[in-house]
C-alpha cells in the first residue's frame, strides 16, 4: 500500500466483525488500520481476544460497558464519546451498548488488521446478542 489513503464510512456495514459489531472500513496504511466499530442499541457483543494486534478506540457515539482482561488485569469501564481506552494484544474483551442509541467507537489496529482469523473466542461476562 502506497500514497495517502482516503476512504468514505460506508452507509452499511463492510463486514461483521468476529464480536458480532457492524464494521465499516476506514483508511489504512502498511503500518496500522482504521475502523468504525457499531454495536445496536441494548446488544452484547461476542467475547474475544487478539492475537497479535493492538488497538486503540475512541467511542463517539452512544453510552456502554467495556470489560477487559490480560493476565491478572481485569477491569470494566463506562464508555461514552469522548472515551478512548487501549486493548493490547492477547487482551480478552467484550462489550455492550447500555443506552438508547447504538455503541459507536472508531479504531486503529497496529499492525493492520489481517483477518477474521486474528480473533479468538473468549470467556467473557456477559451474554452475546450478537
Amino acid at each position: 500500500m502506497a500514497g495517502f489513503a482516503i476512504r468514505r464510512i460506508s452507509e452499511t456495514p463492510d463486514v461483521i466483525a468476529p464480536d458480532g459489531s457492524e464494521v465499516r472500513l476506514l483508511a489504512a496504511t502498511e503500518r496500522g488500520s482504521m475502523a468504525h466499530f457499531r454495536l445496536p442499541a441494548a446488544a452484547t457483543s461476542k467475547a474475544v481476544h487478539h492475537r497479535s494486534v493492538d488497538e486503540l478506540w475512541f467511542f463517539t457515539g452512544g453510552k456502554g460497558l467495556m470489560w477487559r482482561q490480560l493476565g491478572e488485569e481485569e477491569g470494566t469501564v463506562a464508555v461514552a464519546a469522548g472515551i478512548s481506552i487501549s486493548i493490547p494484544a492477547g487482551t480478552a474483551f467484550q462489550f455492550r451498548a447500555t443506552g438508547d442509541s447504538p455503541l459507536g467507537a472508531v479504531a486503529v489496529t497496529m499492525p493492520p488488521w489481517p483477518g477474521a482469523e486474528e480473533a479468538e473466542p473468549a470467556e467473557g461476562v456477559w451474554e452475546a446478542t450478537v
